[in-house]
């Protein structure tokens, strides 16, 4: 036995005997033999134990490990990290949340904590032709629907992201839908399916199908005709998005872990409770390009004409250009497209593929908006960009990047009161958002958190147009990458435009494209997903390809 647990052993025997000896001079210390024989008993459990190095070594004393490590985040956020530290979400704009959710005061004081001269710093220019906030449009709006569209929804420019029951309570799905239906923007349900809860009190919906078909599952996992088409009728459901792939996990179906898939969601979704629910990693309905244009087309229909888009974190760029010839080849659109980055966060997700997979939103919008401009698709179709948009001026450079407007999930999430304590995967959410377990989740009060997830949405959208008001802009439609400038070395500042070149629109579809695009066009093909090998010849093809 090593010294210190010798030590150890000492010391708790010393303890006890010393308790039992005072115990017969004044016998209520009889009582403290609830302590020191069970811290024995402990002890002598952890010296014996093999699952543990720590504990043998190290009896009792080697549990403190573990306690401190649940108190990390914690002791991290609240005695430790800056105001602008902090991840994934810094403590500045966690704060900006919470002030605008509350409706408090949210100007803060004595300049910015930023280092303006730092590599990455952005900013917009304002304008001497700045004009009052009260002169502009208060609730802007963007109307969603192409010309195969018979009911187009006019959407907010900010919108509630995807995030599902299961992943989040019922609590909070219930606060975020009736905080959508007072502040009259939307709220994607996830592809955990429509539920009870999202239907409640009656905000308006985004249904997300994803490659699992929660909500119109066949017994066999397909795609059910029927549920979808009796479903996607509901008159709060406003549009459909079709789940291709997400940022936080690109490439790998969702993850509904056991301990969160309780009967009552394993009855929404069509699945056995209580097992880990791994959603498949592509779709069953459709396998290429064209038949994805196929599969648009037929949710248009049985949704009775409603706006059918789709969801994607880029991967491949090769892969979106085929998407792209497909619906040329077919004349299908989808109505919108969302883009997550990679940088999209989730309740559980691998480590490597939350850091390490699919494109930042940035570079991936830049990329999307350009392909469908270069393939003269891009007045039909409108982008909405997802991916750790928090604040106003987030809001300002994805819209001028070339998003058409923007969704939060997390942003909405510490609207609801979430406190990063980065326990979403554990179901021991403390503060009832991203938990399963009635106890925590009736912590999360309704009547409450709505008001604050409206004020939220509400006071982020009166700040972009104040920023806009200040820029001279008249509109969100105004905005685009000249003017959004980015400091990208301590000595040079570079625009938007000059970091992603625009192309001419239609300039995709002939052989006089930027050079940049050519083996990508070329790989792609409308009939498969895969590209072809091209880019294997590196040495000849690719040096030049960014």
């Amino acid at each position: 036995m090593c010294a210190l647990r010798l030590s150890i052993f000492v010391w708790l025997a010393g303890l006890l005997v010393l308790n039992l000896l005072f115990a017969l001079i004044w016998p209520p210390l009889y009582w403290l033999l609830v302590l020191t024989v069970p811290l024995l008993v402990l002890a002598l459990y952890d010296s014996f134990q093999s699952d543990h190095a720590i504990l043998r070594n190290y009896p009792v004393i080697g549990r403190a490990r573990w306690f401190i490590e649940r108190l990390r985040p914690y002791i991290q956020q609240y005695i430790i990290e800056s105001d602008t530290g902090g991840a994934p979400i810094s403590r500045m704009f966690r704060s900006i949340v919470y002030q605008r959710a509350k409706n408090s005061r949210d100007t803060v004081p004595f300049g910015t904590q930023v280092d303006t001269y730092e590599e990455g710093y952005e900013w917009i220019g304002h304008s001497l032709s700045a004009m009052q906030v009260e002169e502009m449009d208060e609730d802007p709006r963007v109307t969603i629907g192409g010309p195969h569209c018979t009911q187009p929804y006019k959407a907010s420019i900010l919108n509630i992201s995807a995030m599902s029951f299961g992943s989040l309570s019922k609590n909070a799905i219930m606060a975020l839908n009736k905080g959508a239906k007072k502040g009259g923007f939307s709220h994607n349900t996830g592809e955990g399916g429509l539920t009870p809860y999202h239907l409640e009190h009656g905000g308006d919906l985004v249904w997300q199908i994803g490659t699992g078909y929660f909500g119109c599952r066949t017994s066999d996992g397909g795609f059910d005709t029927e549920l979808f088409k009796e479903k996607s009728r509901k008159p709060t459901v406003k549009m459909i998005e079709i789940k291709l792939s997400q940022g936080a996990k690109p490439g790998h179906g969702g993850i509904l872990p056991a301990y969160k898939n309780t009967p009552e969601i394993a009855e929404i979704r069509g699945v056995k409770a209580g097992v880990q629910v791994d959603s498949p990693a592509r779709h069953k309905a459709f396998s290429t390009p064209l038949e994805l244009m196929s599969f648009i087309k037929t949710l248009r229909e049985l949704s009775d004409g409603k706006p059918i888009g789709i969801k994607l974190a880029l991967g491949r760029k090769s892969e979106f250009i085929a998407i792209c010839k497909a619906m040329k080849v077919t004349g299908i659109t989808p109505d919108f497209i969302t883009v997550d980055g990679g940088e999209g966060g989730t309740g559980a997700a691998p480590l490597e593929y939350t850091n390490s997979i699919g494109f930042p939103l940035r570079e991936a919008l830049a990329f999307v908006d350009d392909c469908l401009m270069g393939f003269e698709l891009r007045e039909d179709i409108k982008l909405i960009a997802s991916g750790k948009i928090i604040t106003a001026f987030q809001l300002v450079k994805t819209l001028s990047l070339g998003a058409d407007l923007c969704n939060s999930a997390r942003g909405m999430m510490l609207a609801l009161g979430c406190v990063q304590s980065l326990s979403c995967n554990t179901n021991r959410c403390p503060t009832g958002v991203a938990t399963q377990d009635p106890k925590l989740a009736r912590g999360l009060v309704v009547e409450d958190k709505y008001e604050r997830v409206y004020q939220f949405h509400k006071k982020t959208i009166h700040a972009l147009m104040d920023i806009l008001s200040s820029t001279g802009h008249k509109s969100v439609e105004s905005l685009n990458r000249t003017h959004i400038f980015r400091r990208v070395d301590h000595f040079s500042v570079k625009r938007y435009d000059e970091i992603f070149p625009l192309i001419a629109k239609g300039s995709l579809l002939g052989n006089d494209m930027p050079d940049s695009y050519r083996l990508h066009v070329e790989e792609a093909s409308e009939d498969s997903f895969m590209p072809a090998s091209l880019l294997a010849d590196v040495e000849d093809k690719t040096k030049a390809v960014s």
